[in-house]
């Protein structure tokens, strides 16, 4: 068995994608039509697991990003936090360390999915 995806689903298509694209890093793999008003984008960083981002017109008021959180491992924390201010992105949380052996730090997509950057501790 292998893990391949989670499913967001989104209030807007183009903001989320540009924020996964651009300040988390991924890459659109796909992009689906399957019904009208639905659309679907898959990105990934080039390993197996990606994000699905789901828009579908035709609900109005989904259940969108509550409890739900993604991580992603950078080289460094302070670099990643430069990197989001720079990009207008100042409501960041942390930096919170629960054991010696990671730190992390958090904001929110605009969906309100929390994306953690983590760096381990240097072995």
């Amino acid at each position: 068995m292998k893990f391949c995806w989670v499913t967001i689903n989104v209030k807007n298509m183009e903001d989320s994608v540009a924020f996964y694209r651009d300040i988390v890093g991924l890459t659109v793999k796909r992009r689906l039509k399957p019904t009208p008003g639905a659309e679907i984008v898959f990105l990934g960083s080039g390993d197996d697991a990606e994000i699905e981002l789901i828009r579908r017109a035709d609900v109005p008021h989904p259940w969108y990003g509550a409890g739900i959180s993604l991580g992603f491992a950078v080289e460094s924390l302070e670099a990643q936090m430069s990197f989001l201010k720079a990009k207008g992105i100042h409501d960041i949380g942390g930096p919170l360390a629960p054991d010696p052996s990671i730190s992390f730090i958090y904001i929110e997509d605009p969906n309100g999915v929390r994306i953690q950057f983590l760096q381990y501790a240097a072995s």
